[in-house]
Formats: structure tokens, sequence, C-alpha cells
């Protein structure tokens, strides 16, 4: 009796264990217990019917370009057909012909593949006709969280019309470096709270409606200023800053039900001791750290295997196999797939790494793919997809993005919203194109353009609005304000009628004298979108309640924003 209840006690401890596992991952919103059983079924049938070369074969993902020639394409159609690979990540730049080749892989394929793309600003990441979201950036400054979600929920909805199950995003670095080259504008700000909020807000947007998601940089990619695509970065910090910062939200967000985790290509000497190895393939960082004592249950990816901060140190497909070995259930942008799958069956054979560990990957891997439908794969079809993927209801929920993320710094004149009967000189600055901002407002109001050489000739106690309009055609483009802008700006602030709108990442403030300047808004990017949306708010019809998502320097601080109410005094009626 003694022995039969400590059976029982052991088997309801294994159940409550194998619960666990399962809600970790990620499962469809509203999965009933018949739906979870017969997935289950579906897993362990696959698996049971996979040889061992396919089991391996499932634990990688290749690029797919369609701006590359030929060879390209046929290389990557030999490895879904030789090595039965599991998945792909779009690459640039042809929407409809990525949508035939995906249905041309799935339809050869044994096994469905998981196709993901980087599309944390949308589609547009990859596809240039596609329509662009917003950065992660203006998105921290945003104050309603469910905005968020829903503009996630329409990213969702552009994957989905290209085949698309997994989005690798969103990024959860804490960017605690405004120098860092590489995360930036990718990041939701510098403060651990916001990051969270946000990035949950973006996740739930994805996995409500069927489209994975994958937080990254683990272990924390924020405070760097090395990019990790041509070397290796090293993040110095103690185990107390990693834990109460760059670790942080990872571990607010692991037991939410994302369904991915994708590991970084950065050295961590208080997380690994061996000098110079990634946490990408550090055993201790992925297993130790990720899933032993944070205990994530959900697939576990590698950054792309091809950036220089791995490939220019070890060899491909000895990459893939030490990535494996390290933990990680998924090697991305695999440069080596039938070396990587070699090494790996011979680490098995000498007893290096368990059948176990295969096992555990390729059933996660195959309960997600059941979750996200690829059970039954449905071909996309490739017409009309350019429309598709940009109309109005992407430039609706954009404006409204950029609308709420709009930051009112300060405003000492009251100068905002402008007065309709009164005449604005406007000056453009930087490198970036103006002229729908000025349109804009030239509906409402008058607006009279001069150049930064022509200043002398504004008029004296005139309205006066600068706009800082910076390159924004990439998330890595210098955000620093030339010497000649900064010039222009002081000579202007002379006026105490002076209004500053940045079009670009508020870091652009970092070295600018705005102590003199009246009225400062930070609009975050530069595009016709979100020029649109500045012009409506100055012209009192949209509330400014954006905050600060990123510390700048000691006077500008994150959370700082002011409110501002839509006016009842504008003439919101056409300029007669």
């Amino acid at each position: 009796m003694k022995n039969f209840k400590v059976q029982i006690s052991i088997f309801l401890i294994a159940l409550f264990f194998a619960n666990q596992a399962l809600h970790s991952q990620y499962q469809p919103k509203n999965i009933s217990k018949s739906e979870i059983e017969k997935a289950n079924q579906w897993v362990n049938k696959t698996y049971n019917l996979l040889s061992q070369d396919e089991k391996l074969g499932q634990l990688f993902i290749v690029a797919l370009y369609t701006n590359k020639d030929e060879a390209h394409i046929n290389a990557v159609r030999d490895i879904v057909l030789k090595d039965k690979i599991g998945g792909l990540i779009l690459m640039q730049d042809d929407a409809a012909r990525e949508i035939k080749l995906v249905n041309e892989f799935q339809q050869k394929s044994k096994v469905p593949l998981m196709v993901g793309m980087d599309a944390e600003w949308g589609i547009f990441q990859r596809i240039a006709t596609a329509h662009k979201f917003p950065w992660a950036m203006t998105l921290g400054a945003i104050q309603d969280k469910n905005l968020i979600t829903e503009m996630a929920a329409k990213i969702a909805e552009d994957c989905k019309r290209m085949g698309i199950n997994w989005d690798f995003a969103p990024v959860v670095d804490v960017n605690t470096n405004p120098n860092n080259p590489i995360i930036g504008n990718r990041s939701f700000g510098s403060q651990v709270p916001n990051v969270v909020s946000s990035a949950m807000a973006y996740a739930t947007g994805l996995q409500d409606n069927n489209i994975l998601a994958a937080i990254k940089h683990f272990p924390g990619h924020g405070d760097t200023d090395t990019d990790s695509h041509l070397d290796l970065p090293v993040v110095s910090h103690s185990l107390k800053r990693l834990n109460e910062v760059e670790i942080a939200p990872f571990k607010a967000l692991m037991d939410k039900g994302i369904g991915g985790v994708m590991v970084a290509h950065l050295y961590v000497p208080a997380l690994e001791k061996t000098k110079g190895i990634p946490a990408s393939i550090s055993k201790n960082i992925i297993t130790g750290i990720l899933k032993e004592q944070l205990g994530y249950k959900g697939l576990i990816i590698t950054d792309a295997l091809n950036m220089g901060a791995v490939a220019n140190k070890f060899k491909a497909g000895e990459l893939d196999a030490m990535a494996f070995a390290a933990g990680n259930d998924i090697m991305l942008f695999s440069q080596d797939v039938a070396t990587g799958k070699k090494l790996i069956q011979q680490a098995i054979d000498k007893g290096d790494i368990p059948q176990q560990r295969v096992e555990e990957s390729v059933k996660k891997i195959l309960l997600t793919k059941y979750y996200l439908g690829l059970s039954q794969y449905e071909p996309r079809d490739p017409d009309h997809i350019n429309e598709d993927l940009n109309n109005d209801s992407h430039s609706e929920i954009v404006q409204k993005m950029y609308s709420n993320a709009l930051t009112l710094i300060k405003d000492d004149h009251k100068l905002l919203p402008l007065n309709c009967k009164e005449t604005y000189y406007y000056v453009p600055l930087e490198e970036a194109p103006y002229q729908t901002f000025v349109d804009q407002l030239n509906l409402k109001t008058t607006i009279i353009v001069k150049k930064a050489s022509e200043i002398s000739t504004i008029p004296a106690n005139s309205k006066v609005i600068v706009g800082f309009h910076k390159d924004n055609s990439t998330a890595y483009k210098p955000y620093k304000i030339s010497t000649e802008s900064k010039k222009v700006l002081a000579d202007l602030s002379k006026n105490p009628k002076v209004i500053l709108n940045v079009f670009g990442s508020p870091y652009a403030l970092k070295d600018v004298d705005i102590s003199k300047i009246s009225t400062v808004v930070l609009s975050y990017e530069n595009n016709e979108d979100s020029m649109i949306a500045a012009a409506k708010a100055f012209c009192g019809e949209t509330k400014i309640w954006g905050k600060l998502p990123v510390l700048v320097n000691e006077n500008l601080k994150a959370g700082m924003g002011l409110e501002l109410n839509p006016s009842s005094r504008i003439d919101l009626s056409s300029k007669k």
C-alpha cells in the first residue's frame, strides 16, 4: 500500500510538471483539453514516423532570399529536399516569389516547414513594398499599450497573408547605451517595466492571432557598443546588474506563454567564465540559466549563425553542433546543415549529447507547428500581395501609433496647439524629406518655409517651427544632429516663440541645447505617416500624451512628457 501511494505521488508530480511544461509553451487562446490531447497525439505519431536524419533536420532553419540568383534558390531547394529542414527565414525582397517558393517547399516537405521572418516593424523590414510600422522605440512612448497589441495584430494578419508563422519579435533588450549600433530604435526603451509591458502587448497581438513571437536577444543586448553582425560584443556587468536590468524582461515574460526566446551572440563574463564563448553556444547560459534556473520551456533559437560575432570564429556546421549541445532547440540561418547534422549525430553516438535532447527539441518544434495550424498547410495566393501588405488599413493604424507616441517635452509659452489664424515660419533642418509635414500644416494654417540660410529674413517676433528631419530609411541610421543645425537652432532661440519638432530618435537631443526653446516635441521618426500624425496633433486634432522612453541626458529622463488635449478653439475645417 505504501509503495502504491509513493507511485501515485510520483505520477501526480510527473503529471504536474508535464502540464507545467505544456503551459509554458505557446498554446492558442482558449484551447480545449481535447484539442491539447489531439495535438500531443499528432506530435507523437509524427515523431515516431521520422527517421533520425529527419528528426535532426527539424532543428535547422535556413535563409531564403529572392534578391539573389537562381543558384541560391536551387541551393535552398536542395537543402529543403535533402536535409529535411524544419523551417525557413524569409529575407529580401519579392513577396510574390517568396510565397510561390514557400508553397512549393511546403508541398514537398514531409513535415510542414515553420516559416519565420524578422518583422519587428512589420513585413516591411524585409519587403520594401509592404507598409512600415513604427520602431519599438516609438512604441515605447505610447501609454495605452493596448494600441501596441492592435498594431501587432495587424502585423500578424500580414504574416498570415505571406504564409509566415513566426515573427522573430519583439526585442526586449533594455537600451541603456545611446551608442548601441544595433539595438537603439529596436528597443522599447531604457526602463524595464516599460520594456516588459510594451513587449507583452506586442507578443499578445501576435500570438492571439496565431503567429508565434520570440523575445530577444537573451541575456540582453541593450548595453553594447559593438554590432554583433560584425564582431562579438562584450557585456561586462555584474550578476546583480544583469538580473536587475538585462535579464529582468526575460524573467518577467518567460511564464507568459511566449513561444520563443532568441539567444544573442554576446560574451557575458559574469555568466560564462570561458573567455570569448558567446551566449548562443554557452551551455552555462542556455541550459544552466535559461532552461534550469529560469525554467523556460518554449522554443530556444539562436540568433543568425551567419553573423560575424560567431561566423568569423567558428566553422559552419561545427557552430550548429555547438549551439545544439549548449541547449538551443533551433539553429537559425544555418550555413551548413549537412555538417551540423553529422556532427550532432557523432556527438550522440559518443554519448556527449543524449538522444533525449533530440526528442525534447523535436517534440517542442512539432507541438508548436501543430498549434500554428501547420498540420494542415494551406497554400497562399501570391496575387495582389503588395496591395494587401500596403493599403489604407495600414496607414490608419500606423498613424494612430505615431499620434499616440508624440511626446511634448516642454511648452513654456503655450505655443501648441497652433492658432490657425496666424502665420508660421518653418525651418527644415537635417537631411530627410519634410514636405508632407508642411503640406499637412498648410491645410489648417499658413506656413512659410525658410531655408537655414534664410532665417535672417524671418520677421521679428514671428512664430517659428523648426524640424529636425533625420533619415529613417533604416533603423540604424545615425541620430546625431549636425553642428550646422545646432547653430541655426541657437540663432533662432533668441526668439521666445520657437517650436522644435524632432523627426528622429530622442537621442538626437543628447547634446542639443533646448534650454531657450519654448516648445519641444518628439515625433520619433521621419516618414509620411509620422508627419501626418504630427501635423494633426500640432493643429489640435489629437491628444499629445506620449512619454520619453529612454534616458537621453541629465535633463531629459525616461518618463518625461506633458499632456496636451485636443483643442476646442482650433477651427478644424480646411483652410479656405
